[in-house]
C-alpha cells in the first residue's frame, strides 16, 4: 500500500548499518493534525539513505511511502509490527506528478474523512458534545 503525506521535518537521524547487507536512516515527520500534532518515524533503507542529504530540520515535506505490518510470535505471544517505509521525499512546495505517473496511489489525507451520519439531519441530537 502506496500513500504521501505532507509535514515538517521534525528529526533525522543518522544512518545505520543493520548488517553486512542491510543499511537504514529513520526520520520523524511532525504532522499537523487539527488540534493535535501527530509524530510518525519513517525508514528508508540501501540506496534510498541519502535521500535526506538536501533537507534540514524544519523543512516542509511530501513524504510518499508503503504502509507495512507483520505479525512477530515469540513464546506463544503475537506482537505486530508497522513499518512506515518511505521511498520519496520531495519539498513541499514541488510540483506533483502528472497525474498518469502516480501509478494509480492513493493519496494519505490530513483532512478527516467526512463519515455519513446515522442521525439525520432533521432529527434533535441534543448530545452535550
Amino acid at each position: 500500500m502506496s500513500f504521501d503525506v505532507q509535514g515538517r521535518l521534525h528529526e533525522i537521524f543518522d544512518e545505520t548499518q543493520v548488517s553486512e547487507k542491510f543499511r537504514k536512516r529513520e526520520f520523524v515527520l511532525e504532522i499537523p493534525d487539527g488540534s493535535y500534532t501527530q509524530y510518525a518515524k519513517f525508514q528508508l533503507t540501501q540506496d534510498k539513505c541519502n535521500i535526506l542529504d538536501n533537507y534540514k530540520t524544519g523543512d516542509e515535506v511530501k513524504v510518499a511511502f508503503n504502509l507495512s505490518g507483520k505479525p512477530f510470535t515469540k513464546n506463544g505471544t503475537t506482537m505486530y509490527f508497522t513499518n512506515l517505509q518511505a521511498w520519496r521525499v520531495e519539498h513541499a512546495g514541488a510540483p506533483a506528478p502528472a497525474q498518469n505517473g502516480g501509478g494509480g496511489r492513493p493519496a494519505f489525507s490530513q483532512e478527516p474523512a467526512k463519515a455519513n451520519s446515522f442521525i439525520s439531519d432533521d432529527m434533535d441530537n441534543d448530545l452535550p458534545f
